[in-house]
């Protein structure tokens, strides 16, 4: 499926917003897109509901016909103990997180013991755990350690957007995880020079208008084949002021969209 991922409406989720958006707003905006699906990934308020709210935003999830995933940061037992439980109100069944999290980068070892903890927990409830591909852990790394698991419920969150920060190509990166992809997150990315042509920026675009050879991943990893998620996420910069920026990332999260369904 196509999804929208809550880094789609990161300036519209964030204080700088007039009136920020809610989960459930994010919800209606999703469904008015015809997408069924939304992942809740790094969406501080989430930790800090209470009972009441998270039910009432699950109902929401489903009188609307949204289709829920979650996903967070970290590894240790305890944090995915509680994205699992989460994930059991929501009906989810992936959850996304990586190596860091606010506890640091452990060792490749930690993290396998860590996951060895707590993986019998998501194989029980049918949840899949998905690792993202980012600049922290090299990529060979993070899919050394998947596969010293060997679960059908640890895969790999794919975002080549992400590894160029630790000089990675993002085809080798595609081509590295292909086996192991349980998510895919989308958006387009390219470098500009800086004012005074001092350096470069590595930021969003809009998607098909940048360095990103998603024909590339489509063809090596072939989600739709596999019934893998394509959630869509925007790098937008702050153009300087809400309403600017907030419009461009709507237009951004419909040329995404429809950039993927036009793509075979």
């Amino acid at each position: 499926m196509i999804g929208l991922g809550t880094y789609a409406f990161f300036w519209q989720h964030s204080a700088l917003a007039p009136e920020p958006l809610t989960l459930r707003g994010a919800f209606e905006a999703t469904r008015a897109l015809d997408v069924g699906l939304f992942q809740i990934c790094d969406y501080a308020p989430l930790e800090h509901m209470g009972d009441r709210e998270l039910a009432e935003a699950a109902t929401a999830a489903r009188d609307l016909g949204v289709v829920v995933q979650l996903g967070t940061k970290g590894l240790t037992p305890e944090r995915l103990q509680r994205f699992l439980r989460l994930a059991e109100v929501f009906d989810a069944r992936l959850v996304r997180s990586m190596l860091s999290g606010p506890e640091g980068t452990p060792t490749l070892r930690q993290a396998e013991l860590w996951l060895a903890d707590t993986l019998p927990s998501f194989e029980d409830a049918g949840v899949t755990l998905a690792l993202e591909t980012y600049e922290q852990v090299a990529t060979v790394d993070l899919v050394d350690v998947v596969w010293s698991l060997s679960s059908e419920s640890l895969g790999i969150c794919l975002d080549p957007a992400n590894v160029v920060a630790r000089l990675e190509q993002p085809a080798a990166c595609v081509e590295v995880c292909t086996e192991l992809v349980a998510n895919v997150h989308v958006k387009d990315f390219a470098f500009q020079r800086r004012d005074g042509w001092v350096g470069f920026e590595y930021t969003g675009a809009p998607m098909g208008s940048g360095l990103h050879d998603y024909p590339h991943l489509l063809d090596t990893v072939r989600p739709r084949e596999r019934g893998i998620d394509e959630i869509v996420e925007h790098w937008l910069p702050w153009q300087g002021d809400a309403e600017t920026t907030v419009r461009l990332e709507r237009e951004w999260t419909r040329t995404a969209i429809d950039y993927l369904r036009s793509t075979p």
